[in-house]
């Protein structure tokens, strides 16, 4: 098996914590953040310099929880073969609290063999951000992470699991090709223009690609619903979130239909099942909503 073949399998085999379909995205966004430092030559991530970046991170792309613990996935990581950390300050005793972590110096890196794999063949930078990238988020958002922990990648995307071709088309007749939420149904000519169909539990936590699991939305308004502006009831009533804010333009694009009922498939079959509905408000909606 060549190197990187033998390098990409250990990020595929990462252990990701899990329990009723809980997000936890804590270890693929800092290993994404330690891919963008790597690229840029800095191979080191001491804890205190970048404990808060991990945690901005986690807050922007992770599901809404009251407190962020950026120390979770910095001390897991050593447990996949991808990670180590080692004590600055190795004189001074202590545990694996952010307490500890702070005042013993700890810092994280790839271990040797893949810093080395890294600096021998530089592509694999980006096959790997690409590997994690399709695996724990959705298209919408890769974009955004990427520019977030600073990794520019030139490599196509492709998805570790096989995608029904028919969904996209299935979801969009089920609601007459208009967006469920502001009711954009742009052509030019015969072609649907901005129109996409999004996963309500995203095809990275084992969302099915079936109807009743998707709903039509603009593209604005699929990147919105990705990262968590806004959700729906499982009887359609449209939620936004308190954190979203903005000037003009907010009122028209989301905070108008807060309270109002989304646009539903034609047929009661493809309605969204609450099951997928309520994965969305528990692990991708910014709690909490706005008051009416």
């Amino acid at each position: 098996m060549p190197a990187s073949a033998s390098i990409t399998k250990r990020f595929e085999a990462l252990t990701i914590w899990q329990r009723a379909g809980e997000r936890a995205p804590h270890k693929p966004l800092l290993l994404l953040l330690a891919l963008g430092l790597l690229s840029r030559g800095t191979t080191l991530v001491p804890f205190v310099e970048y404990e808060h970046k991990l945690a901005d991170l986690l807050r922007e792309f992770g599901p809404s929880r009251r407190t962020q613990h950026p120390e979770y996935p910095f001390l897991r990581l050593r447990n996949d073969g991808v990670w180590e950390v080692i004590r600055q300050h190795a004189s001074i005793p202590g545990g694996d609290t952010i307490a500890d972590l702070r005042k013993t110096g700890a810092a994280g890196r790839f271990p040797e063999p893949l810093r080395t794999a890294f600096d021998s063949d530089p592509r694999l930078i980006g096959r790997v951000a690409r590997l994690l990238l399709d695996a724990h988020f959705p298209e919408s958002l890769h974009q955004d992470i990427l520019d977030a922990v600073g990794l520019s990648l030139a490599e196509g995307s492709s998805s570790a699991r096989r995608r029904d071709p028919n969904f996209r088309e299935g979801v969009l007749v089920a609601y007459q090709y208009r967006c469920a939420l502001c009711g954009l149904d742009l052509r030019i000519n015969n072609v649907t223009i901005g129109l996409e169909a999004a996963h309500i539990r995203w095809h990275q936590a084992s969302g099915p690609d079936a109807i009743e699991n998707g709903v039509a939305l603009c593209s604005m308004h699929h990147k919105l619903f990705d990262l968590g502006a806004f959700t729906f009831e499982p009887l359609g009533r449209i939620l936004v979130s308190e954190r979203v804010s903005g000037t003009g333009p907010f009122e028209q694009v989301l905070l108008q239909h807060h309270g109002k009922q989304m646009s539903a498939p034609i047929r009661q079959e493809h309605h969204p099942r609450p099951e997928f509905v309520h994965w969305h408000r528990d692990e991708v909606f910014k709690e909490a909503a706005r008051p009416n």
